[in-house]
């Protein structure tokens, strides 16, 4: 069975500098936070491209960090997509304040401009557009609307480490970006991470108070803190693979390249990539008249694909008190309908992508 992703792959071709990485960390009793983390922190920070980085123990707390140091609470509103992981509107919710779904586009699946203008209202705060996929939402159009409403923009750069906008990278951008480092991402921990960045220092200093339990002097706590420390294990480890994320977003782009160009099956729909974008194909999401059927067919051919996401956000259970309701965010509708996540990962053989390019043009 090919697997959708074999991080085991990466860990075999890197293991010494891995394990060399982990047992400095050991030596260095320098396990939450520490000399590893601060290292990284600038590394990624320069990777970026903005002046700060911190890092943090998984993407959904960046997310949390980031709403808090623009001062979201209680009776605001914050602009999400429906069509997203669900940790973006999570961050919203742990500030108390609401999330507003708006839908994605009909071509690149990304947050709709048009959907966000019909969201606003005397209570909304911010809008947090995500490069869902590792393909870059329309910046451009979204911060025109956040400009003419006084509004704020955040980056939810989970699955798009790498990832170019008109020559800038993601998260460069808005106020902040968010970045994840779960296993599977395009750079990713042995474990849990994330990370905020921003070229705004009280920004900065908010999140790196926040998370280290509200102080920057130990023991004299300045704000409601969190334990959202990025571990020394995890920083080390991502030290070494951020060195080898070039390379891997480069084998990405070729993967992705030829699978947007050679799968001609007509009942298999692309994601579109505007021309004035970059992405770096965390995932390969496509649309399917029956995904259940899809898989199976895969699954038959020893070809492991996924979904990425049966409901769109905004029909969750968790958020069933908005009262949102089916045919509210219809573009986000239709895709959670016929999703499916094809098998892509930069270790991948030719031989791997011929087959599932193969399976996929032969599927009936």
């Amino acid at each position: 069975m090919l697997k959708r992703i074999d991080l085991s792959r990466d860990f075999e071709k890197h293991r010494e500098e891995y394990l060399k990485a982990i047992e400095n960390v050991c030596k260095d009793t320098a396990f939450s936070g520490g000399k590893y983390t601060d290292k990284f922190d600038k590394e990624f920070a320069d990777f970026v491209g903005t002046k700060y980085a911190s890092g943090v123990n998984n993407g959904t707390s960046a997310l949390h960090a980031a709403m808090t140091a623009l001062n979201i609470g209680p009776g605001d509103e914050v602009i999400v997509p429906a069509n997203t992981y669900i940790a973006t509107a999570w961050g919203v919710t742990y500030t108390g304040a609401t999330p507003v779904f708006a839908d994605c586009t009909e071509d690149t699946w990304e947050i709709d401009a048009e959907s966000v203008k019909k969201k606003i209202t005397d209570r909304t705060k911010a809008i947090i557009g995500v490069h869902l996929y590792g393909q870059p939402f329309d910046f451009n159009a979204i911060d025109k609307i956040a400009k003419e409403n006084g509004l704020f923009v955040v980056e939810d750069c989970a699955q798009a480490h790498g990832a170019v906008y008109e020559g800038k990278n993601v998260g460069t951008l808005g106020e902040m970006g968010c970045f994840s480092f779960y296993p599977g991402k395009n750079l990713y921990a042995f474990g849990e991470g994330g990370s905020v960045t921003t070229d705004n220092e009280a920004y900065f200093n908010t999140v790196d108070t926040m998370k280290n339990q509200g102080c920057r002097v130990r023991y004299y706590h300045e704000m409601i803190g969190y334990n959202y420390r990025l571990e020394g294990m995890m920083g080390a480890v991502l030290s070494v693979s951020l060195k080898y994320l070039p390379e891997w977003t480069k084998r990405r782009r070729y993967i992705g390249k030829r699978y947007l160009s050679e799968i001609t099956n007509p009942l298999i729909v692309h994601q579109a990539h505007p021309a004035n974008t970059e992405p770096v194909f965390h995932l390969y999401e496509i649309k399917v008249p029956d995904p259940d059927n899809f898989l199976e067919y895969m699954k038959d051919k020893d070809i492991e694909c996924n979904r990425h996401y049966p409901v769109p956000c905004h029909l969750q259970k968790a958020y069933a008190h908005l009262g949102y309701k089916a045919g509210d965010c219809l573009n986000a509708e239709d895709l959670a309908a016929h999703c499916a996540t094809l098998h892509l990962f930069p270790e991948m053989t030719e031989e791997e992508i011929d087959t599932v390019i193969k399976a996929c043009n032969e599927y009936r």
